[in-house]
């Protein structure tokens, strides 16, 4: 090397035909004549999509793409596939774009981890399932349900299950005063309340969500017969089921139509990826009355202005249930909880 020369691009030497020479982009391919599809099950890094519509819909292998790596294909998602999507014995497609989600349910480990896990993509209803007994009842965790769904932008729907061993008005009590609706149904015998769910689900796309043992997989094979999904006991000795859908999957509902998708039981559900001051939105009728909280109010507070116009009527006859409704919630979010 000759010192005090100064080198340019043209003394860079390129070997023909070697791995590397070829210079990086970070330009992907436009993929236009990409085709649409929902994810209804993922299975060890392979996705099984629906591709097309009525007389024409199929079921299609389909992984992902490698510059999507990085990014997480749930249920409910809705895809576009390039290579084989005819749905053949042993044909694979590949997933090279996600398409913009309406809405996503998310849960973290506990309060305290950063790391958010989708559950679903695109649902418009949470179906909270909760058994009045065996397991009993958690309102801990249908509270931070209800906060999971609020935070999607999703309408909650609570289904109390196993009537027929304990009855459910002392529970549906606590959450009167949040206007959640509900549903209720029996151990042996779904009767009218079965027939009530299928109206709520008809036409939507539904989660079910909640602990192991209240009977989640029961209703969903009651709901869609073909679906066949394992069904466990309680254990007499904790008291919890034990797990039986090991991964979340989409059906499709006979007429008037809709998707449910079941969900493996969940023990916890951490809320920490939620901001509290989403919640407050949820409850128009005392919004109005934070004006005069302090900075940073976290609205549970000896300092808080809520208790003062909730005091003067200002949130109407039901005000103080509201209020104690709204800071359970709160303190559901708090890291300091537990179910």
């Amino acid at each position: 090397m000759t010192p005090g020369r100064d080198y340019d691009e043209s003394d860079v030497r390129i070997r023909p035909n070697r791995r590397g020479s070829r210079p990086r982009t970070k330009d992907r391919p436009a993929h236009l004549d990409a085709v649409s599809a929902f994810v209804v099950g993922v299975d060890r890094g392979r996705y099984r999509v629906l591709v097309g519509e009525g007389r024409d819909e199929r079921p299609v292998t389909a992984m992902r793409a490698r510059e999507l790596t990085r990014t997480s294909i749930v249920v409910g998602d809705r895809v576009d596939l390039v290579g084989d999507t005819s749905g053949a014995e042993g044909s694979l497609a590949r997933i090279v774009r996600i398409q913009d989600r309406a809405t996503v349910l998310r849960r973290t480990a506990d309060d305290t981890d950063p790391v958010e896990r989708v559950i679903v993509a695109n649902a418009d209803q949470l179906v909270i399932v909760t058994a009045l007994a065996d397991p009993e009842p958690r309102p801990r965790m249908v509270d931070r349900c209800l906060v999971a769904a609020y935070d999607a932008g999703m309408d909650p729907l609570l289904l109390l299950t196993k009537a027929d061993l304990a009855a459910p008005q002392d529970f549906l009590a606590t959450y009167a005063p949040l206007g959640v609706p509900h549903l209720v149904t029996t151990t042996t015998d779904f009767g009218q309340g079965l027939d009530d769910l299928r109206a709520a689900l008809a036409g939507r796309v539904s989660v079910l969500v909640g602990h192991s043992g209240v009977g989640k997989s029961t209703l969903v094979n009651a709901l869609v017969p073909e679906a066949d999904r394992a069904t466990g006991q309680v254990n007499d000795v904790t008291g919890r089921g034990r797990h039986t859908s090991t991964s979340a999957v989409a059906l499709e509902l006979p007429d008037p139509g809709g998707w449910v998708i079941d969900t493996p039981g969940v023990r916890s559900f951490g809320l920490a990826h939620v901001d509290p001051e989403r919640i407050i939105v949820h409850f128009p009728d005392l919004e109005a009355g934070t004006d005069g909280c302090p900075r940073g109010c976290s609205h549970d507070e000896a300092e808080c202005a809520l208790d003062d116009f909730v005091a003067r009527g200002g949130a109407g006859p039901s005000g103080l249930s509201r209020l104690e409704s709204l800071r359970r919630l709160l303190r559901a979010r708090n890291p300091q909880s537990s179910d």
